[in-house]
């Protein structure tokens, strides 16, 4: 029922601003506002204005309310709004295609209100914002007008402190999920610093203030999003559609987080960074913000996906589309930088998928800083401080498009998007994926000034990014599937030696603290059957049943599919993947094994700094020594003793090295062998190099030199390149070059050797 507003009014002078589309609306309020008047036996004068607001919330006509406004400045003004209610104010309900075809219901035509007030009369709630003197909102208003001209007229920023009155109260019927900025292109045009900045532009161009504020608006109208509540829910549904068709309502998130977050939202600028695995990630990340009544973010990505019709909707429930690429356009930096630093200041929380890290090869690769760059400076230019960055790690049982990335890596070509492209992506999403894992980290938080005096602070800031997202990454029952049957291959796996196998990582990674998905609860063998048929199902493995054994192993041509779950998991193990095959070096070596053994770690390490994130040198070798810590504490004093690293490798069951590392070593051995066979005068450039060593390792798969096709990829190809350029075997030189790259090359199958012999130690006796 509909609040008495009288009771709020502490004036003998009240104008009532009444946001009214059409006459039901404005009769409705002028009824509400007699009846409860009577009631309440106010004796002061009263005045109206009816303004449209919620019908131009972006450019509201204020003609009326300028004259309206010459009255007392004591005069208490009033904004007052008819909010109707409908089912969709109930979290997790869908509009319907009714709702698409006859328009936003809550916005109804004067017909479809007449009709609602015969129906349910209820469904009006009549509410009041909060109320302000004319006198103290002029005073606002001139002191608005000190830091920029934002409003033409003191009508236009009582209508604007208005809408924001009625928008307050109207969420506390509707919820937290439709807090959006209004006017912003507006707010950001008439500042300042905007001016500051076409000014600076104009100085370095020769073109005037008023043609670059001309030629802005075009950018204006592609970058700024128009929030919009009904578009909200029609985006809402479409992502719970979308995640439906292989997904269903499998979504386990960690709602405990999620709470703290929001009151972080409320206090600071924030910024939510997910990894990008899927297509998925964006519908998935504004689901549950959505659903948990969540402020909704901004969700910044590229112009790309601003696919015919999506793209509308997207616009309107808060997306921003950035173009790929505007290095030579300062007119369109500094309208991205001035958006972003209202959005900031006005804390409105960001969200962007972490570039550049697990899509196309599963594991976290070293970020692009594109978006994080952009949303840096913006705080650097706002008023905003202590930006509050909340990792978000989303994990998958299945996804779908982890074909598309296998067959990117073989160097098929990436197929742009558009809206047929979309359309199959969705058909190819009718399959049964399992489910969705949403975990949230530690904000990571930078302080502006901090920020703007260390030149690698944005280098960093995105480490520690990275660091934490990894670890909130929980192991999905996938990713360890995948772990334990690349790293048996070839040999197949019966069920008993796949839940021998992660039981005994699982009982590992417990030590360590690692996280784990729901599926891996007791009595979980349910779940387990039920994934193992979906991936038999999508061809992932192989299931062969004709023998007295039930046996499961990686599909010939899926190993690249397979190694991108493993790689999602992979970082969990790695600082124990070079611990084993540092104590094979340990075991080889002639004398002082010990040394020989930190030496291969730190070698190791090095040569992998491309693909993984490590801690400081001194943390790393406190992890390693914890990794063979938890098989044996006196693990230093006895490394001198004569076959103890090769007892001790024989010990430490799981054995990692092999699954976690083959196709690092492998790829990287291509590379080698590449470059070993050129002369020392000669070289390749990054793509030449990408050429031939796919060429070539095509070649050396079926020569078995290499073991897996999971090792064939472009990224491993372009990392390996970048690691023989660290060591300064790209460049051309003298008969000694010729030689550190043959040295290079026979290192490398050393490894591969060492890690089959690791491989061999982890399989289980077939006569016990």
């Amino acid at each position: 029922m509909s609040e008495n507003p009288w009771q709020h009014i502490e004036s003998d002078h009240v104008l009532f601003v009444v946001d009214a589309e059409h006459q039901v609306e404005e009769r409705v309020l002028m009824q509400w506002l007699a009846a409860t008047k009577a009631e309440h036996g106010y004796q002061g004068s009263v005045s109206y204005s009816v303004v449209p607001i919620a019908h131009h919330p972006e450019d509201i006509p204020t003609d009326g309310l300028q004259m309206a406004l010459q009255v007392s400045p004591e005069t208490l003004i009033a904004p007052v709004r008819v909010v109707w209610q409908t089912k969709l104010d109930k979290l997790n309900t869908r509009p319907s295609l009714r709702d698409l075809l006859r328009g936003n219901p809550r916005r109804p035509s004067a017909r479809r209100a007449e009709r609602i007030l015969q129906e349910s009369a209820e469904r009006a709630q009549c509410i009041m914002g909060s109320p302000a003197t004319l006198s103290d909102l002029n005073k606002r208003y001139e002191a608005r007008l000190v830091i920029a001209d934002v409003n033409e007229n003191l009508a236009d920023y009582v209508a604007e402190q208005a809408s924001l009155a009625l928008e307050v109260a109207e969420r506390r019927l509707r919820g937290s999920r439709y807090k959006v900025p209004r006017q912003v292109s507006k707010q950001v045009r008439a500042s300042d610093r905007y001016r500051r900045g076409l000014i600076e532009i104009s100085e370095q161009t020769g073109e005037s203030e008023i043609e670059l504020r001309q030629r802005a608006l075009p950018y204006f109208k592609e970058l700024v999003a128009i929030p919009h509540n009904f578009w909200q829910d029609v985006q809402a549904a479409f992502n719970r559609w979308i995640m439906s068709l292989g997904y269903k309502n499998q979504l386990v998130v960690d709602v405990d987080s999620l709470d703290r977050y929001r009151a972080i939202v409320r206090e600071h600028p924030t910024a939510l960074l997910w990894t990008h695995k899927t297509h998925m990630d964006g519908p998935t990340m504004q689901s549950i913000l959505f659903e948990h009544d969540f402020p909704p973010p901004h969700i910044m990505g590229g112009i790309n996906m601003a696919i015919a019709g999506v793209g509308y909707m997207a616009r309107r429930s808060g997306a921003i589309f950035i173009r790929r690429s505007f290095q030579d356009n300062p007119l369109y930096k500094l309208v991205l930088r001035e958006y972003l630093a209202y959005l900031l200041e006005k804390r409105f929380p960001l969200t962007w998928s972490f570039e550049g890290t697990r899509s196309r090869v599963g594991k976290l690769m070293p970020p692009r800083y594109g978006m994080l760059k952009y949303t840096m400076d913006a705080m650097q230019e706002s008023n905003a401080d202590f930006l509050h960055i909340v990792p978000v790690a989303i994990n998958y049982d299945l996804i779908n498009d982890v074909k598309d990335y296998a067959a990117e890596q073989a160097g098929t070509k990436k197929r742009p998007e558009s809206l047929s492209w979309m359309i199959s992506y969705l058909r190819r999403m009718r399959q049964p994926l399992g489910r969705i894992y949403v975990d949230f980290g530690e904000p990571v938080v930078v302080q502006r000034y901090g920020f703007y005096d260390d030149p690698l602070a944005l280098q960093k800031t995105a480490f520690k990014v990275g660091v934490e997202v990894n670890r909130v990454t929980p192991i999905t029952l996938t990713g360890l599937m995948c772990m334990s049957l690349l790293g048996a291959a070839p040999r197949a796996q019966t069920i008993d030696e796949m839940v021998s196998h992660m039981d005994a990582l699982k009982a590992w990674a417990q030590h360590r603290d690692i996280r784990f998905t729901s599926d891996f609860e007791e009595g979980s063998m349910r779940q387990m059957l039920t994934l193992i048929k979906h991936m038999v199902d999508s061809g992932l493995i192989n299931r062969y049943d004709e023998g007295p054994e039930i046996i499961y192993a990686v599909a010939a041509d899926q190993h690249m599919m397979a190694s991108y779950y493993r790689n999602t998991i992979v970082h969990h193990f790695v600082t124990k993947a070079i611990a084993e095959l540092a104590l094979v070096a340990a075991a080889n070596a002639q004398k002082k094994p010990l040394e020989a053994f930190w030496q291969e770690a730190d070698r190791l390490k090095d040569m992998f700094k491309f693909e993984f994130f490590y801690a400081p040198s001194d943390e790393f070798h406190a992890e390693v020594k914890n990794e063979l810590a938890y098989f044996d504490r006196d693990w230093v004093k006895k490394m001198s003793k004569p076959e103890y690293a090769s007892n001790l490798l024989r010990q430490m069951t799981p054995l990692v090295a092999a699954a976690v590392l083959r196709p690092y070593i492998e790829a990287y051995r291509v590379v080698a062998d590449v470059f070993a066979r050129l002369k020392a005068h000669e070289t390749l450039d990054a793509k030449a190099s990408l050429n031939a060593s796919m060429k070539y390792a095509r070649q050396a798969y079926l020569q078995r030199r290499i073991n897996s096709k999971a090792s064939i990829g472009q990224i491993l190809f372009n990392n390996g390149y970048k690691l023989f350029e660290s060591y300064g075997l790209v460049a051309p030189g003298e008969a000694e070059l010729l030689t550190k790259r043959k040295t290079m090359s026979r290192d490398l199958r050393v490894l591969s050797h060492r890690l089959e012999h690791i491989r061999v130690l982890a399989m289980p006796n077939d006569l016990d």
